[in-house]
């Protein structure tokens, strides 16, 4: 297999372990941002960075439409805001 499934390209693990990450609660910001560190040893800077491209990402969306869909509800309405 050639990493597609029947949907198009798999998301690499990467981006599935970022995706996860912000699929879950925090307790506060402390415990995301050392979760980031830790689990994927990128700053919080970079995780954002990367979660901000996932967005437009249509393998992103297939492996997680909830959370996506959340996500681009969020950016979009902090962009209206400006």
């Amino acid at each position: 297999m050639t990493g597609d499934d029947a949907h198009g390209p798999a998301l690499p693990e990467r981006d599935r372990a970022v995706l996860a990450l912000e699929a879950r609660s925090w307790p506060g910001t402390g415990a995301k941002e050392r979760a980031i560190r830790e689990q994927l040893g990128i700053s919080p800077v970079r995780y954002y960075q990367l979660l901000n491209a996932l967005l437009d990402d249509r393998a992103a969306l297939e492996h997680d439409p909830v959370t996506v869909n959340r996500l681009r509800r969020v950016r979009a309405a902090r962009r209206e805001r400006r």
